[in-house]
């Protein structure tokens, strides 16, 4: 299978403009493509999981990544997607998170750190468009590239149309422009023949190729990838405390292992073909699957998921834990713990709101006396049904006390 058939075959293909040319460029290895990631954190998160997955693919392929780091286009801030205007960031902010990114991609993909263009043929390079972007002069800019832009043409696009709702400003319209010269000057600069991102980006992809043909006469192709989403349509990678991200310090690798772990059963086979890189015969023989063998396909997804962007000892670490709490094997040393101290016992005991809320658990004794009530705690496997039940700290010497808030939630709460 080759490795254009392969990225049909696990659902990932989208859009493209000319699926005879990507097809051969990727097959032969001759692709140099980028995937442009706006520096909005200090890490990135599921959401880009799909993308990092892709590149590795090409490059293991012989094919050449260009990760293009948003050090300009950040301070304006992508409208594709939103239905507000975003944060404004400090040109200190983007390049820390800059920073940040190089060091998460770097488990995905090969860099070249001598950043030589003409080094080894599948070798990364990260290039941040701050550097022909930040000093552009706007009269010559304007001139030069915005003349290519129909503005009755742009305002079709559908990465403009939510916005329009609310409110287009002048500053994100600009955005289509400032990703189409990315292109422009990545073709310019490194032959970069291909642009590849999310659906919802294909409107500003066309906009590169477009202009690229216009001011170049050459052709460059764009690439949609499938948006990863839950089977209820809604984008996966959220939780109730917010976005998955890759950074141990935000999600940790055990609450990463969780989130794959807990997947709909709708969902597991569908990211496992997606994001993994089982083969797909493997995959295959999984579509028969149901029942509890379903859970053991969850397991492998998110084993395989945690390896990928943690380590294998981390998520061997996370597997054992989540073994510990669920089918009462594996060692509970690993699973997230919260310490407590002196200070959080009043007159010698603290109640299970206030384990609830230093656990992290609930962010407030109300919510926490609301979760009790429903009948929603459990302390080592036992449903707490009374407010006022109160612990001494021995209760959380030795391996503690494993305190569960719902289904999905839980601390192992020590001294």
């Amino acid at each position: 299978m080759t490795v254009f058939e392969e990225l049909k075959a696990r659902g990932l293909l989208a859009q493209l403009t000319d699926e005879e040319e990507i097809k051969e460029l990727i097959n032969s290895g001759k692709a140099v493509f980028y995937i442009g990631f706006d520096p909005t954190a200090d890490s990135l998160h599921v959401g880009h999981f799909m993308a990092l997955c892709l590149m590795k693919r090409l490059q293991m392929a012989g094919n050449k990544p260009i990760a293009l780091i948003g050090g300009g286009t950040g301070m304006i801030g992508d409208p594709s997607g939103r239905s507000d205007l975003r944060t404004m960031m400090t040109t200190e902010q983007i390049d820390h998170n800059c920073e940040c990114f190089k060091k998460q991609m770097s488990r995905f993909i090969e860099f070249d750190e001598s950043g030589d263009m003409n080094g080894d043929s599948s070798k990364a390079i990260m290039v941040n468009n701050a550097d022909w972007l930040r000093d552009l002069n706007y009269i010559e800019f304007i001139r030069d590239v915005g003349v290519h832009f129909s503005v009755n043409r742009m305002l079709t696009a559908e990465c403009y149309k939510q916005r329009m709702e609310k409110g287009l400003s002048f500053l994100e319209f600009n955005y289509m422009i400032m990703q189409s010269y990315d292109f422009l000057c990545l073709y310019e600069k490194y032959g970069c023949n291909m642009q590849f991102g999310g659906d919802d980006q294909w409107s500003n992809m066309l906009g590169g190729t477009e202009l690229i043909r216009r001011k170049l006469g050459k052709d460059a192709y764009a690439m949609t990838i499938t948006l990863l989403l839950n089977s209820e349509g809604k984008k996966m990678g959220k939780t109730q405390k917010g976005a998955v991200w890759l950074d141990p310090e935000k999600t940790s690798p055990y609450e990463f292992y969780q989130y794959w772990r807990n997947v709909a059963d709708a969902d597991v086979l569908k990211c496992l073909r997606m994001l993994t890189f089982l083969p797909m015969e493997q995959i295959q023989e999984m579509d028969h699957w149901e029942g509890s063998q379903l859970n053991q396909a969850k397991e492998i997804l998110a084993f395989e998921l945690t390896q990928l962007v943690h380590g294998t000892e981390e998520a061997e670490k996370a597997q054992d834990s989540a073994r510990a709490l669920f089918a009462g094997g594996g060692d509970a040393a690993n699973m997230p713990s919260c310490k407590l101290e002196e200070g959080d016992f009043l007159n010698g005991t603290i109640d299970i709101l206030g384990v609830l809320v230093k656990a992290g658990l609930t962010a407030s004794r109300s919510e926490a006396r609301r979760a009790v009530e429903q009948g929603g705690v459990t302390v080592n496997d036992e449903k707490v049904t009374d407010v006022k039940t109160v612990y001494a700290p021995e209760a959380f010497a030795g391996e503690g006390l494993v305190v569960r808030r719902g289904k999905k939630s839980y601390k192992r709460v020590v001294m």
